[in-house]
């Protein structure tokens, strides 16, 4: 009990002053925290108002102003990425309906040379690629056969397609002094016998090894099946 007067007990209490020792918290462990509890500062607000972070163009911010900054880059990057999806969209719709008129309007050809007018105004005109030749292997303008049998152990070992650069050698036996930094070879025939699609672009990287060929094939076969009713021989 107190003495009243003295204001001393009569027993004596003794305290254990000994607490665990708590080592300092480190950064990460703060990091780690916060990320684990993302809507800290929501519980506590009054924590953001004292919170002042230097930045070395707008001098002392707010962590909220921070954020903000980050969430309108972040929207910016996604809004371009969007712009770049629509416009590969939109190019690819063009290069589809340019390929499915094409195929339609082959099988209304009566020449050889309707054949490559069609071929030179889609993919030319409408497309923009520079250079469409056709080099039969057979008939009067054909292909020498030693030059044919190079390109078949050479581009199309594999599959009827080549894509990317020629050597100088093969730019001028494909399209002569025409502009071809890049090509696409296409070797035409159900036993690869008629010839040669050569397409040429002014973009050295237009044509690539690793190309899509969906829209190639199918104007591959209706070439296969219309060539050999329109090629001179």
């Amino acid at each position: 009990y107190m003495n009243e007067l003295s204001g001393q007990g009569n027993t004596s209490l003794q305290f254990d002053t000994e607490f665990p020792e708590v080592g300092d918290v480190t950064a990460e462990q703060v990091s780690q925290y916060l990320i684990e509890n993302p809507d800290f500062f929501i519980q506590h607000p009054s924590i953001l108002e004292q919170l002042q972070i230097p930045h070395a163009q707008k001098g002392s911010v707010s962590l909220v102003e921070i954020q903000s900054e980050q969430l309108r880059k972040k929207v910016r990057l996604l809004n371009y990425k969007l712009t770049q999806l629509i416009s590969i969209a939109k190019q690819n719709e063009k290069i589809y309906r340019a390929y499915a008129d094409l195929n339609l309007r082959l099988l209304t050809c009566d020449t050889m040379a309707d054949i490559l007018l069609a071929l030179q105004e889609t993919l030319q005109e409408e497309l923009g690629l520079a250079t469409v030749e056709f080099k039969p292997f057979k008939g009067p303008n054909a292909f020498p056969e030693l030059q044919r049998r190079l390109f078949l152990e050479k581009r199309f070992k594999d599959s009827p397609y080549f894509f990317g650069r020629l050597s100088e050698h093969e730019r001028q036996l494909m399209f002569g002094s025409q502009v071809a930094e890049s090509a696409a070879l296409i070797l035409l025939g159900n036993l690869r016998d008629a010839g040669i699609l050569a397409v040429g672009s002014r973009n050295a990287e237009h044509f690539t090894p690793d190309m899509d060929t969906l829209l190639l094939n199918q104007l591959r076969e209706v070439l296969n099946y219309i060539l050999p009713t329109k090629l001179p021989y």
